[in-house]
């Protein structure tokens, strides 16, 4: 991992990992991870996607080896966005391609309406216009009580399809999980839980992939309906009886949508 020191002197990692020919320039595609995450959980999607782009992997602030903001600091969602920028800022990207996984997709979402000039595709999987919509506010009494492990483990099959994973996947994502901070945790999910921005979702004009988990339980695949009806330039893929987290659960199937995408838009490796 290396990392920079955002504009509010907070520490964020991020890796790059780009096995493309050499000689030639590879475009950037920046992997955005869902909350409770962190870049380690694409390490499945790097092999296929490494070769072709120059692949960055950010962890959100207060996730994965990114510092945790001082308790009493406010946490805004512009703060997080920002934060993306000035990681594009750091690394010389003047654009990317962009994936956002769950609550990355919300900042994927937040730079492509806001910051159109630094999004060249999006590519979206089970991320809806903001988390308001869901019950995600529940989850916080629940993880003070149990811990986000414990919280995690009861609620799993809604994460995972438990019949088609390997347990060791399951038990290392658990693992993985635990190492984020609880409180930061409860106060990064209410936040992404006060927002609906589906009505701003016009402003989006770069294509754009939706990709929606068929047993959506985090709200409702209703709450994808408006990338259809508002975005001039997308296309929406379902993954059938599949829970939320299917960039953990089918990442070879996610990693070849990403190529054949942006394959067809643009061009392997443009």
């Amino acid at each position: 991992m290396e990392s920079f020191v955002a504009s509010d002197g907070v520490r964020l990692g991020y890796c790059i990992d780009d096995f493309a020919d050499p000689w030639k320039p590879a475009p950037i595609l920046l992997l955005l991870h869902a909350a409770m995450g962190s870049s380690r959980r694409y390490y499945a999607w790097i092999p296929p996607l490494s070769r072709h782009y120059r692949v960055v992997r950010m962890d959100l602030r207060g996730h994965g080896s990114s510092e945790i903001p001082p308790a009493d600091r406010e946490l805004t969602l512009e703060r997080l966005v920002a934060d993306v920028i000035e990681l594009m800022n750091h690394i010389g990207c003047a654009r990317a391609h962009i994936v956002g996984n769950s609550a990355g997709g919300y900042l994927g979402q937040q730079l492509a309406m806001k910051h159109s000039e630094r999004v060249r595709s999006l590519m979206l999987f089970g991320s809806t216009p903001g988390l308001k919509n869901s019950q995600a506010p529940s989850w916080i009494p629940q993880i003070r009580a149990k811990g986000l492990r414990a919280f995690l483990a009861e609620t799993i099959a809604e994460r995972l399809p438990l019949d088609e994973v390997d347990p060791g996947l399951v038990e290392w994502f658990l693992d993985e999980a635990a190492k984020n901070d609880p409180a930061y945790i409860g106060k990064f999910v209410l936040l992404m839980a006060g927002y609906d921005w589906q009505d701003e979702l016009h402003r989006i004009g770069c294509p754009t992939l939706v990709v929606v988990p068929g047993a959506e339980p985090i709200g409702s695949t209703a709450n994808y309906e408006p990338f259809r009806r508002n975005l001039r330039d997308v296309e929406m893929r379902v993954y059938e009886g599949a829970p939320h987290n299917v960039c953990d659960a089918f990442p070879g199937r996610c990693a070849c949508d990403v190529l054949d995408f942006l394959t067809r838009r643009f061009g392997l490796g443009v």
